[in-house]
């Protein structure tokens, strides 16, 4: 709103509105039907104010009222949905200049915040992909990972996918809050949130929280192998809502977390599992054609193919050509001490060794990293021995060089 002016008139009126409905993008026909309070009581606060401007692109002040007076019922705690309210009423009888006019001398820090806010919930439509795109951050899930967490940084975005019979689709998207200085988190008390691949780890009910964690929280495995093979530190990273007399948070506002209203974080722990859904930070998410996925995974899968058939071959020396110079692992092991402890049977000169289950995910950030995850089998004779590796895959250079591995 900040770059339009609203005039009084017909034609002027027409104008604004519809630069306004540019700007803002939104999706009407996501829009619930029937009585205004029904349709605020049942569409998401960011629908009813696509509505909203809708109705103001249609040069009707007096509908869009009503529906800002139902938002604000249906929502009380919805500050950005009465400071919209508080400027439709002033432009009743006066132009209104910017998001704001209406509210009183002395917010401007608050106001700030809520126009950055409503800048970000801008970005929602025009961000959100079309059909024919995928999230490249995700080459493969298992089967039994039926939900995945994506979030963008750069537009305050979670979105959501679903993967089922092997096909993934987007199922909805929300408003984010992050770190106060952004993402790229290094150390304790950087007020940064993480960027990489997690996994929800526990539900932290509400009632046990105090009031600024909302309805709950999901904690991620933060700091993972990737984050400890480059010292960062810190803790407590985790998925929550917010305190009960606010709706939702300012984009960057939080120590680390990632927050959410408290509707969408109930609707996000009935769906999620504890150690299978994967939760991706990154700065923006990337949307690609099923052929680069396809593409991508290719190779994701032909370097732990790489690597299993070099393992069941016993071929020490290409076994350690697959792991990088800058390999840690979790206990900061370099690549020697850590390989030397894989080895079973080491007598034995016919093994097999199968992998199963895997799962890939392109890191979502600007070193190209895959991060892989199966479960190893070996069988030398009677032996069996079976464990869930996780590796994180860096190129270097021309190459694919594996710098973190762990067994989970």
């Amino acid at each position: 709103m900040s770059h339009f002016r609203f005039k009084q008139g017909k034609q002027a009126a027409r104008l604004l509105c519809a630069m306004l409905l540019f700007a803002v993008a939104g999706d009407i026909s996501r829009a619930a039907a029937g009585p205004l309070r029904a349709a605020a009581n049942k569409s998401n606060p960011e629908v009813l104010l696509t509505e909203i401007y809708k109705d103001l692109a249609e040069n009707n002040l007096r509908v869009a009222q009503q529906k800002a007076d139902a938002l604000v019922e249906a929502y009380p705690n919805f500050r950005l949905g009465h400071l919209v309210r508080g400027d439709l009423l002033l432009m009743h009888t006066r132009p209104v200049t910017m998001l704001g006019a209406a509210a009183p001398a002395g917010a401007d820090a608050k106001l700030s915040d809520l126009r950055r806010e409503d800048a970000v919930r801008r970005q929602a439509e025009p961000g959100r992909p079309s059909f024919a795109l995928l999230p490249r951050a995700l080459l493969q899930m298992r089967k039994d990972q039926r939900h995945a967490l994506i979030v963008d940084a750069k537009h305050s975005r979670m979105y959501l996918y679903e993967n089922r019979n092997d096909q993934i689709r987007l199922l909805s998207d929300f408003y984010i809050s992050q770190g106060k200085l952004g993402i790229n988190k290094a150390t304790e008390g950087d007020m940064r949130t993480p960027v990489g691949v997690y996994y929800i780890t526990g539900r932290l009910p509400g009632v046990k929280l105090p009031n600024m964690y909302g309805k709950g929280a999901l904690p991620l495995d933060y700091p993972n192998d990737w984050d400890k093979v480059h010292g960062r530190s810190g803790s407590g990273i985790w998925l929550h809502g917010t305190p009960p007399e606010t709706f939702s948070r300012p984009p960057l506002s939080t120590d680390g977390c990632v927050v959410l209203s408290n509707d969408d974080l109930r609707t996000l722990t009935r769906m999620v599992e504890i150690g299978k859904t994967p939760v991706l930070i990154g700065e923006q998410v990337e949307f690609v054609s099923k052929a680069q996925l396809e593409s991508d995974l290719k190779i994701a899968s032909e370097l732990v193919e790489s690597w299993r058939r070099d393992v069941e071959q016993r071929n020490d020396v290409r076994v350690r050509a697959h792991y990088s110079a800058r390999f840690k692992s979790a206990m900061a092991e370099d690549a020697v001490t850590w390989l030397a402890k894989q080895v079973f049977l080491p007598g034995a000169h016919k093994i097999s060794v199968t992998v199963s289950q895997p799962s890939y995910f392109r890191q979502p950030s600007r070193e190209e990293i895959i991060v892989s995850n199966f479960v190893q089998q070996t069988v030398v004779g009677k032996f069996r021995h079976a464990v869930r590796k996780k590796q994180y895959w860096a190129k270097e250079g021309r190459e694919w060089k594996i710098v973190a591995e762990s067994n989970v």
